[in-house]
């Protein structure tokens, strides 16, 4: 499964909105994420429009949060920022897979998309907030990719997260 750049942008939007006592704007968001400021501001019209975000207007606008964080479901936000949850061919409009009618895969898919999901629709935007002073950071202070994970068959899939950061897998 993989997110979308707009839902990651969306999520990374929503905690640095959090950071902050003042409205954070497009351009300081896209600096401190080296992200592409057209592309995020697309990301804040749409969470704007979802209430995820209140935008002000003008020269010295920006953005803040539309809700407190505990109102802000971490699921809500994929559900309204992903196009579609399209893991498989047979999921989309344009599906020419010639078993899709008799095919038991779509059915697995299905399931392990609403697990997925389901994992986000258990978490606010209050359980992943950070100080403001962790994006004031240099270059320097980028920590290394830190997963995916996947369990071996048998493994129980939270065994990732009792291990220390070296130990992973």
């Amino acid at each position: 499964m993989r997110l979308t750049k707009f839902s990651d942008y969306a999520l990374r939007a929503l905690v640095f909105a959090a950071s902050t006592d003042r409205l954070a704007t497009i351009e300081e968001t896209a600096d401190i994420y080296r992200i592409s400021r057209a592309h995020l501001k697309k990301v804040v019209m749409i969470l704007t429009h979802e209430g995820f975000l209140k935008g002000v207007r003008g020269r010295l606008g920006g953005y803040t949060l539309g809700r407190p964080p505990e109102e802000i479901n971490l699921g809500a936000v994929l559900r309204a920022t992903e196009a579609d949850f399209q893991i498989v061919e047979c999921f989309g409009s344009d599906n020419q897979c010639r078993i899709s009618r008799s095919c038991r895969l779509a059915n697995i898919a299905n399931e392990a998309l609403a697990a997925f999901v389901s994992t986000f629709d258990r978490y606010t935007l209050a359980d992943v907030l950070l100080r403001h002073d962790y994006f004031l950071g240099s270059a320097a202070d980028v920590q290394p990719v830190r997963g995916p994970y996947l369990p071996t068959i048998g493994e129980p899939a939270h065994a990732a997260a009792a291990l220390p950061r070296g130990e992973r897998r």
